[in-house]
């Protein structure tokens, strides 16, 4: 089955599921973050470069959560929601671990629009 393709809406009223075209970018920050490379130093094509201080959070909060991330399932786009805040989209991302799936963490971003289609910005990783 194929899946019907989820668009990016300015809706400032409601939360949103997380658009198709921006989950393979949001696949690849998750893909770093397993591999503890939390400042993305490979380089994401369209994603702003992670501060030294947001890699450092990040990095802290993972290793206090005291679970393994693994990369994300297709359960994750169930969960995970964005919302139009005027000029820009905030989205949560739920991560997963090893023993727990879904986990309470949640990767925090925000997504601009750009003249090449969308601009991420890592803001933290956090329990809600």
């Amino acid at each position: 089955m194929i899946e019907d393709e989820v668009k990016a809406i300015k809706d400032e009223e409601n939360e949103l599921p997380i658009p198709t075209s921006w989950r393979p970018v949001f696949s690849e920050i998750v893909e770093s973050f397993v591999k503890e490379d939390y400042l993305l130093s490979s380089g994401i094509i369209e994603v702003d470069p992670v501060s030294n201080e947001t890699a450092d959070q990040i990095k802290e909060y993972v290793q206090d959560y005291g679970e393994k991330l693994v990369s994300l399932s297709d359960g994750t786009w169930n969960s995970s929601v964005c919302i139009w805040m005027g000029s820009w989209w905030d989205v949560l991302i739920d991560l997963w671990t090893e023993t727990e799936g879904r986990s309470d963490m949640v990767l925090s971003a925000k997504v601009f629009e750009s003249d090449s289609g969308f601009k991420y910005s890592i803001q933290m990783v956090y329990v809600p």
